[in-house]
Formats: C-alpha cells, structure tokens, sequence
C-alpha cells in the first residue's frame, strides 16, 4: 500500500480536490451585479447630461426669440424743497458749516423689452466735492413689458457738518456765487423675467451732477450719465 501511495506521488497522479461549484456561481454574480450598477451609472449621467443640454437649448432659443435690452432707468425731475447751510459760530476759525438739504427725485424706468422686469432696492448717495450728505432709497417694483413707470423717492440731509477748506468752499459757493454743486450716485439692480424663470442681474449705475440755488431754493442745472454692468 505505500509503495503504491509512494510511485503515485512520484508519478504526479496526485489528485487535488476540485473548487465547489458554488464558488463559480457565487463570483459570476458578483461581476454581473458590478457591471449592471456601472450601466446604471453611466445611463443616469447621459440622461443628466442630455436634459441639461435640452434646457440650455430652450434658455438660448428664448432670449434670441427674445432679444432682452439693458433697462433704462433716469433722473427726470429733482425738486429742491429746502436749503440751509449755516456757518458754526462755536468753531468760526476753522471755518465749520452744517448742511440742511431736502431734495426730491423723480426717476423714470423704460422697459422697451418684450418681457417684464423686476427691480431691487436701489439706493442713492448725495456728495459733495466727494464727502457723502445724505442718503435715499427706492423700493424694489416690477415693471410690466412695454411700459414706463415713475418712481421718487427724498434724500434729506439734516446738519451735517463739513469742517475746514470744505465748508469755506460750500460757503463761498452759496453766499457768492448762488451755485452748489452736488453729485447723486447710485446703483440699479434688475432682472428679466421670462416664463417664470429670472435672469441673470444687470446693475444700471447712475451719475448725475446736479446744480441747486440756494437763493431760489431750486434747481439749475442737471446732468446725467448711465453705465449697464452684467453681474
């Protein structure tokens, strides 16, 4: 018996046991389900691609069909309702001043689009010779396809006090000349509306060097200047 064990071992006929069934089947599903989620995978991003795709196409087609113009948006009428710039006695050598000033401002909104806009807050900023006075404030509004829309709103600026070279100017400029230069600055935020969907903001920026008699508590001149920005 082991003689015969010994020449088989020798011979290479020893037999090794062979793999269960089972393992092959167990390994084959394995791959399967590895591939099937792969599939999947690369299923669902072609559809995500495919629908992205559709809805930039139909975006494109809309504001060619379209054609969205920059909003307009102007000073139209600047009332002065009151003046007052008063030297301060307590501070005479340095030559200190407060400002008083009420101003009222009419702004027009065209909208020669095909679609309506909508429009933030806007906010406005009254300078002189760079140094901020007061400060107002237009509530946002929806402004329908093809129309023109008027919107006003008041800066007040109540004693402000400009020290040194600054309120000599301000000074010699209303005692003598009669004539006080002011700056209005401000920034428009709007958008367009289409079938439900907003756009992308555009941000009207608005100039306007405006001249005041404090004399005939009025206004003499008025120059304005726009600048559309895409954001």
């Amino acid at each position: 018996m082991t003689s015969r064990l010994t020449q088989n071992t020798i011979n290479g006929t020893h037999h090794h046991p062979h793999p269960h069934p089972q393992y092959y089947s167990h390994h084959s599903s394995s791959s399967s389900s590895k591939a099937s989620f792969k599939g999947c995978c690369c299923c669902l991003f072609l559809l995500f691609s495919f629908l992205l795709l559709l809805i930039l196409a139909v975006i494109l087609v809309i504001v060619l069909a379209v054609k969205p113009k920059k909003p307009q948006f102007d000073l139209q009428q600047v009332g002065v309702q009151y003046v007052g710039i008063t030297p301060n006695p307590a501070t005479i050598a340095t030559s200190s001043a407060s400002v008083s000033l009420n101003i009222r401002m009419v702004f027009t909104a065209f909208n020669d689009n095909k679609v309506g806009i909508k429009y933030g807050e806007s906010r406005f900023t009254i300078m002189y010779r760079g140094i901020p006075l007061g400060r107002g404030t237009v509530p946002g509004f929806y402004q329908p396809a093809h129309s023109v829309k008027r919107v006003e709103t008041t800066i007040v600026v109540d004693r402000v006090n400009l020290l040194q070279a600054d309120a000599a100017d301000l000074i010699r400029d209303a005692a003598l000349n009669d004539r006080v230069e002011l700056r209005v600055l401000g920034d428009v935020g709007a958008k367009i509306r289409i079938l439900g969907f907003t756009s992308p903001g555009v941000e009207v920026s608005v100039d306007c060097a405006i001249v005041i008699s404090p004399r005939k508590q009025a206004l003499t001149y008025k120059q304005c200047g726009f600048d559309g920005l895409s954001v």
